[in-house]
C-alpha cells in the first residue's frame, strides 16, 4: 500500500468514504481539503457502463471548460505555408513539419501538451503515433485537433479545451481547473464535462451509463458523487 502523507490522512477524516456526496458538497470538499503548497490540478474520474473493446462503445470528444482549466498549454502544430503562418500568429508555441517530427524521433522531444496538425500533415504525424500515443498526445478529429481551422483549434485551446475518453478500464479521467477556483466555478467546470459526457453515450450501451463518479485534487482523497442526482 502506498505511504500517506499527514496532511492527505488529516484530509482523508473529513471525507466520508462510504457517502455519495452532492455534486457542491463533494467540491467545497476538494476546495477545502487541497492544503499542499502549489495550486493542486482538480480531476474527475468516471466509470461508465460501456465496453470500450467494442468500436461501438467507445467514449471520446472534446469540450472547452467554461473557466478554462487555469494551466497554461504548450501547442504544437504541424502544418505547412499558410497554414503554419495562421498557427504562428495564433500564438502556437511551435510549428513545423518533418523537421520537427525528426526531432521528437531523434531526440524525444515533448516540450509540448498539445499537438494540432493540418489533414495533409498527418503523414508524418502518423509515423510518431508510438511515440505520441501513449503519451496521449496524438492528434484526432474527434477531438478536434486533425483540422484546418487552425486558428480557431489553438483558440479554444488556449481557452481551457480538453479531451475526454476511456481508459482501458472504462474510466474517464479528465482535469476540470485548479483547486482555487473555488467550487462555483470547479461545479460550472464540472457539470459541463459531464453534460458532454452524457451526450457522447453510445447507442449500444445497456444498463446503467454513469457508474461511478469521484473527485479529487492532486494531493487529495477521492470524494464520491452521487451519480443518480445528475441529471442533464
Amino acid at each position: 500500500m502506498p505511504r500517506r502523507s499527514k496532511g492527505y490522512k488529516e484530509n482523508a477524516k473529513l471525507i466520508d468514504k462510504a457517502n455519495l456526496y452532492e455534486v457542491s458538497e463533494a467540491l467545497d470538499l476538494v476546495a477545502n481539503t487541497a492544503k499542499a503548497k502549489f495550486d493542486e490540478t482538480v480531476e474527475v474520474h468516471v466509470k461508465l457502463g460501456v465496453d470500450g473493446r467494442h468500436a461501438d462503445q467507445q467514449v471520446r470528444g472534446a469540450i472547452v471548460l467554461p473557466h478554462g482549466t487555469g494551466k497554461s498549454v504548450r501547442v504544437l502544430v504541424f502544418a505547412k505555408g499558410p497554414k503554419a503562418q495562421e498557427a504562428e500568429a495564433a500564438g502556437a508555441e511551435y510549428v513545423g513539419a518533418e523537421e520537427l517530427a525528426q526531432k521528437i524521433q531523434s531526440e524525444g522531444w515533448f516540450d509540448f501538451d498539445v499537438v494540432v496538425a493540418t489533414p495533409d500533415m498527418m503523414g508524418v504525424v502518423g509515423k510518431l503515433g508510438k511515440l505520441l500515443g501513449p503519451k496521449g498526445l496524438m492528434p484526432n478529429p474527434k477531438s478536434g485537433t486533425v483540422t484546418m481551422d487552425v486558428e480557431r483549434a489553438l483558440r479554444d485551446i488556449k481557452a481551457g479545451k480538453v479531451e475526454y475518453r476511456l481508459d482501458k478500464t472504462n474510466i474517464i479521467h479528465t482535469p476540470i481547473g485548479k483547486a482555487s477556483f473555488g467550487s462555483e466555478k470547479l461545479s460550472d467546470n464540472f457539470n459541463a464535462l459531464l453534460e458532454a459526457v452524457v451526450k457522447a453515450k453510445p447507442s449500444a450501451a445497456k444498463g446503467q451509463y454513469l457508474k461511478s463518479v469521484t473527485v479529487a485534487s492532486t494531493m487529495g482523497p477521492g470524494i464520491k458523487i452521487n451519480p443518480a442526482r445528475l441529471v442533464f
